[in-house]
Parts: structure tokens; C-alpha cells; sequence
């Protein structure tokens, strides 16, 4: 199949009649870091190309108050050049800003990170662990999905990202991000971990979140940790008892892979260093 034409659209109405027409034979382009390469290596031969970078609308960030939402086509250098994302969601632009180079930050997508449907995709843990929700949009209408549960349920042929929301954490909660690579600057994820921790006014945990990428099909919430972890302070023996938690369900989830003894120790290292970083950085940001 050959490329005919590239559309170049300025509004979300647009986008929704082209994908309607086209369906499966239509490609959205927007910062272009997954899909020109797929293009090149012809991994997809689109009819079409469906240029959304001039849509304003995909672009912004909102705070109202109780909602912070991205536009999909919010970059990652947009999240760490906005203040908006330190204090509590310091996870969210830990996570933003170790995305691949400066060339990658300046034109990758939150949009495109999460359509890519990759295990690996940086954002996506600390966006699970805050309970974010997907907006999707055809020609059927708009649906609504958390980000939790669109890897189950994801993008259709005819669909477009057009944000994604959250409850924007309180005082006493704080986002935490770790990932480990294989390289420094460039590295794709080879295992990562999110945090959203709500203490109480003594330091014990009220509610939590954790998300991990890359240990398994897809990033998903690990609630067996989350169970494990409630009403507890964090303590070195806290987090020796969440990390041998976790390993118990990689045993389960990942039983017969040969990345599972490497994943098991790795872990252990990352999951750490988030819980720490909660108390660190919440000792700074939190109301107690």
C-alpha cells in the first residue's frame, strides 16, 4: 500500500471526518518519533497521513483546581519546562524529562505515548498511578477510559487522543518516579516505577498508588504492593516487605521468562528509590 496524501488539519472536527473516512488505512502523525521510523522500516504503509501538530487545542495544559489535563499533543519538554509538574508531581516530570534525548522531549507527545502502546513508554506509570483518565474521540462520539485500563481496551482504528486528566494531588500526597535503562540519556526502558502517596499527619500511609512499567505485557498497577504498603510508615523494613511483595507477583506474572532473575533484582533497586523519594520530597510539599 502506498502513501497518497498527508493531511494537514488545524482542528480536532477534522482529524474525526478523515479517520472516519480512511479507518484503519489512516495514521496520525504528531511529534513523529515512533512513526516516521515505522514508516521507514516499513512496518506501516498507511493511505493516509494525518498531520495534527497545528491543533492548539491538543496543546494545552489546564489547572482548574480539582483537574490538571493535558492536551495529547503536550510534549515532554512542555510538562518539564512548566512548574506546574514539581512539588507533588515531581514523579510525572522526572519521568517526562528522562525521555530520550532533547530532540525526542522537544517533539514526543504524551498523545503519542500512550497510542504507541508501549511497556516501556516513561509517562506512563506516573499517569497510571494518578488515575488518569483517557478521552477518545470518533465519529461515534467520545469515550472516556482510565489509563489503567486502556491497554485492555485501546485506541480504535477510527479514534483520536485528544487528553488526558487527573485529580490534581493534595498537600499530603507526592508522585515519585524510578526507571532503570541501559544506557543514561537514550535508554529505552527496561523497567520503571511510579508512586502516588497520600500520608496522614503522623507520616503513616493513607492511600497509595504504585504503577510499574515493563514488567509485563503492559504498565499496569501493582496492587498487592498497594495493599501491602497501607498503614504502614515507610521504613527500611516497609520497603524490604514491599519489594519481596512485588517479586512474589513478578514470580507469577513473568514465570518462565529469562528476564525474570535480572527483574527480580532490578526491581528492587527502583521501587526503593520511589517509596524513599516519597518521604523525602513529601517532607518538603506535605501539610502535616
Amino acid at each position: 500500500m502506498t502513501l497518497n496524501q498527508v493531511y494537514n488539519v488545524d482542528n480536532i472536527n477534522e482529524v474525526i471526518e478523515i479517520l472516519g473516512n480512511f479507518g484503519k488505512d489512516a495514521k496520525i502523525i504528531a511529534g513523529g518519533t515512533d512513526i516516521v521510523i515505522a514508516l521507514k522500516n516499513e512496518k506501516i504503509s498507511p493511505k493516509v497521513l494525518i498531520d495534527i501538530t497545528k491543533i492548539e487545542d491538543l496543546k494545552k495544559i489546564e489547572d482548574d483546581g480539582e483537574y490538571i489535563t493535558l492536551g495529547a499533543g503536550v510534549t515532554f519538554t512542555n510538562i518539564v519546562e512548566n512548574h506546574l509538574f514539581r512539588g507533588n508531581l515531581w514523579g510525572l516530570y522526572k519521568a517526562c524529562r528522562m525521555v530520550g534525548s532533547p530532540q525526542i522531549r522537544n517533539k514526543g507527545t504524551i498523545g503519542g505515548n500512550i497510542a504507541n502502546g508501549s511497556a516501556a513508554a516513561d509517562s506512563i506509570p506516573p499517569l497510571i498511578a494518578l488515575g488518569s483518565i483517557v478521552r477518545l474521540v470518533s465519529i461515534e462520539g467520545v469515550r472516556e477510559i482510565s489509563l489503567e485500563d486502556y491497554y485492555t481496551d485501546p485506541i480504535k482504528e477510527n479514534e483520536l487522543i485528544t487528553e488526558i486528566k487527573f485529580i490534581k494531588p493534595k498537600g499530603n500526597q507526592v508522585l515519585t518516579f524510578a526507571k532503570l535503562g541501559l544506557r543514561k540519556a537514550l535508554a529505552i526502558s527496561r523497567l520503571t516505577s511510579a508512586s502516588l502517596v497520600e500520608f496522614d499527619s503522623e507520616g503513616f500511609i493513607n492511600s497509595i498508588r504504585v504503577a510499574s512499567g515493563a514488567l509485563g505485557k503492559y504498565p499496569m498497577r501493582e496492587y498487592e504492593v498497594e495493599n501491602y504498603l497501607i498503614g504502614k510508615k515507610i521504613r527500611e523494613e516497609t520497603v524490604e516487605g514491599a519489594i519481596e511483595t512485588l517479586q512474589n507477583s513478578m514470580d507469577e506474572r513473568l514465570k518462565g521468562r529469562s528476564t525474570l532473575p535480572y527483574k527480580r533484582v532490578a526491581i528492587s533497586g527502583i521501587l526503593r528509590e520511589t517509596l524513599e523519594s516519597a518521604m523525602t520530597i513529601g517532607s518538603e510539599v506535605a501539610a502535616w
